[in-house]
């Protein structure tokens, strides 16, 4: 079995020749181990370190980017690099212990696992006691993830993943930063493929020490989550953001609707008119930050779909709206009770028939 590392490494000349050696230690007579560094446009001494591991070691790899762009962009590179039949992550920084990649690789090589992420959550070796806040940040983060996710990990921010070659080989990371954290889970994900969680050491350090992320990492994690996942998120947790969606969308029918009769418009032509408009604002939205992004008209049947849908809905935004102004419902209330069924209804219709998309989820063959 071979096991290719990737190391990212961004001015680590105090720790990283190691823990490029500890990294060493773990190869035995069934483990092979390529070591590849990604030196990140580094201002140290960590390229000089990094080649002359190189000259002493033939299984040491070394990949140069002229200029920092990134932990997600590093490994982004040496994921390309990587020829084991299986890739892991190990920051150089010595917070992760390299013994612990051993018992990680097991679920894999066992063929229980396609993926194993690391928690330093999970009790397993000694932890370093550190801020409270950070600790709340993390959880915080990996329970918005596993919402939207639909897993049950207990540190989606862990730097230990380690994956089937032909999985991380699948995935097109876009992140540069931090955000290929929660990026990576969300399309790991979306494959639907056998993840495993195991508890691991974990030797913190403080940004006196080195350490890099910050709160704007954090900020962008929430945007990645979001951003990675919503396409693909469960289908609770995909309406509760089509309120606000689907809200606006109501308040546009409203005020459209309302603005008409003030013209004398008769209900027959002011609901379907409102309704129509207001299906444009709602598919743009929806495509911008809910279903797809970047979506195009490229289907003529997703056209079609879509069109029937509108079309069914303004059926039934009329039939409500009018039935309910017949019986003496002022215009207002007719039109938000037909405008509230038709919430849900375009939900539907938007979520299975116009953008159908499975689940991102665990693995379930």
């Amino acid at each position: 079995m071979k096991l290719s590392v990737v190391v990212p490494c961004y001015n680590e000349e105090a720790t990283l020749e190691k823990c490029i050696r500890k990294l060493l230690e773990i190869e035995d007579d069934s483990l092979i181990l390529e070591v590849i560094i990604v030196n990140d446009g580094s201002s140290d001494k960590s390229p000089a370190i990094a080649q002359e591991l190189h000259k002493v070691f033939q299984n040491i790899r070394v990949v140069s980017h002229k200029e920092n762009a990134g932990k997600g962009a590093a490994l982004r590179t040496g994921f390309r690099h990587a020829t084991g039949d299986l890739v892991a992550v190990q920051d150089a920084d010595l917070e992760y212990d390299p013994q612990d990649l051993k018992r990680l690789i097991i679920p894999i090589i066992e063929d229980r696992a396609d993926v194993v992420f690391g928690s330093r959550f999970l009790s397993r070796g000694a932890h370093r006691v550190f801020h409270f806040w950070h600790y709340m940040g993390n959880r915080f983060l990996t329970f918005i993830s596993n919402m939207f996710t639909d897993l049950n990990l207990t540190d989606m921010e862990t730097c230990y993943k380690v994956f089937k070659r032909e999985i991380i080989e699948q995935i097109d990371i876009r992140e540069n930063r931090f955000g290929f954290e929660p990026e990576i889970v969300a399309k790991v994900a979306h494959m639907r493929v056998r993840i495993f969680e195991m508890g691991i050491s974990y030797y913190g350090r403080t940004y006196g020490e080195g350490k890099k992320i910050g709160v704007k990492d954090g900020f962008r994690a929430l945007y990645c989550i979001f951003r990675y996942n919503a396409h693909r998120a469960p289908v609770p947790v995909q309406f509760l953001f089509y309120l606000f969606i689907g809200g606006t969308a109501a308040l546009v029918n409203l005020a459209v609707f309302l603005l008409l009769l003030r013209f004398d418009l008769e209900v027959f032509v002011a609901a379907p008119v409102a309704f129509i408009f207001a299906a444009a604002v709602n598919y743009i939205l929806c495509i911008k930050l809910l279903f797809r992004h970047r979506a195009k008209w490229n289907s003529a049947m997703e056209v079609f779909i879509y069109a029937l849908v509108v079309c069914f809905m303004v059926l039934l935004d009329l039939v409500i709206t009018s039935s309910l102004m017949a019986i003496g419902f002022w215009p207002f209330i007719a039109k938000l009770c037909a405008s509230t069924a038709g919430l849900v209804g375009n939900f539907i219709g938007r979520r299975f028939a116009v953008f159908p998309e499975p689940s991102s989820g665990p693995w379930e063959k």
